[in-house]
């Protein structure tokens, strides 16, 4: 087989500049795992500089069949590595025992999805590094005060320290997208969240379902206790906190409910 083509359904959009695959892969620091998983490897243009480091171990996800043929017959290194299957269904933990790294071109219409399973495994994924939809990517990045700073960068910034790397252009991808990408790495917080994470989640969401008004308004289905209605935080409006901010909201939360 000489190349895949690319199907729609499957978001696929193969990169075809080796120097930016290079780039993405080198966003990995290896640093206290020997493993990698790349979702959606597709010909291989970022699989082929992972295989190089010969101190990593590395796996691949890949939804399309056509794609797995493929790879079996140009990466043979991979044997029994290359696992068929939607990265967002796997079970994770029956594949790895250990810490992993995640990195990818990651389908523009799952990219989103992934961070948050990413977020759920955090405890096996130590690094993670991967080109999404720019806008994506600077969601993910964004610092509060931000107008693009909401849900998904407070959830991401909860657990990862998240830097955006560089953009990339539409014309290196067969098909190219209608937007350009942007590649962004986050190395995981070893200190804990301090706070109840479902609850945390929850503030969040809530905070950000009404942005445009004030944190007491988007919370009063939450029952906020009287204790705490007259708060500072509860005078602003979401993207004015910060992650640190949503941390103490919640701990105020649980203090009040034990």
């Amino acid at each position: 087989m000489s190349k895949v083509k690319a199907k729609k359904h499957l978001g696929q959009h193969f990169l075809i500049d080796e120097s930016i695959a290079q780039k993405t892969a080198e966003a990995l620091q290896f640093k206290g795992y020997q493993k990698v998983l790349e979702i959606g490897p597709g010909m291989g243009v970022l699989t082929q500089f992972l295989l190089r480091k010969e101190e990593v171990e590395t796996y691949v996800v890949e939804i399309d069949k056509e794609s797995v043929v493929y790879l079996q017959e140009h990466y043979p290194v991979l044997k029994e590595r290359i696992i068929e299957g939607d990265f967002l269904k796997l079970d994770l933990q029956a594949y790895f025992k250990e810490s992993f790294a995640v990195v990818g071109n990651f389908p523009y219409n799952i990219s989103s999805q992934i961070l948050f399973k990413t977020i759920e495994n955090r405890a096996f994924i130590p690094e993670f590094a991967g080109m999404f939809q720019k806008e994506v990517a600077e969601r993910a990045a964004a610092k509060h005060g931000n107008k693009t700073y909401g849900v998904l960068s407070v959830l991401v910034q909860a657990y990862y320290d998240v830097e955006y790397l560089f953009t990339v252009h539409e014309n290196v991808f067969n098909p190219p997208p209608k937007v350009k990408s942007g590649v962004m790495r986050m190395v995981r917080k070893e200190e804990p969240l301090g706070c109840d994470d479902q609850l945390f989640k929850t503030i969040v969401k809530a905070g950000f379902n009404q942005r445009r008004k004030t944190i007491r308004n988007s919370l009063k289905g939450l029952g906020i206790p009287d204790s705490l209605k007259e708060h500072k935080f509860l005078t602003l409006r979401p993207e004015q906190l910060s992650v640190q901010d949503f941390v103490e909201l919640t701990k105020l939360f649980e203090k009040e409910r034990s």
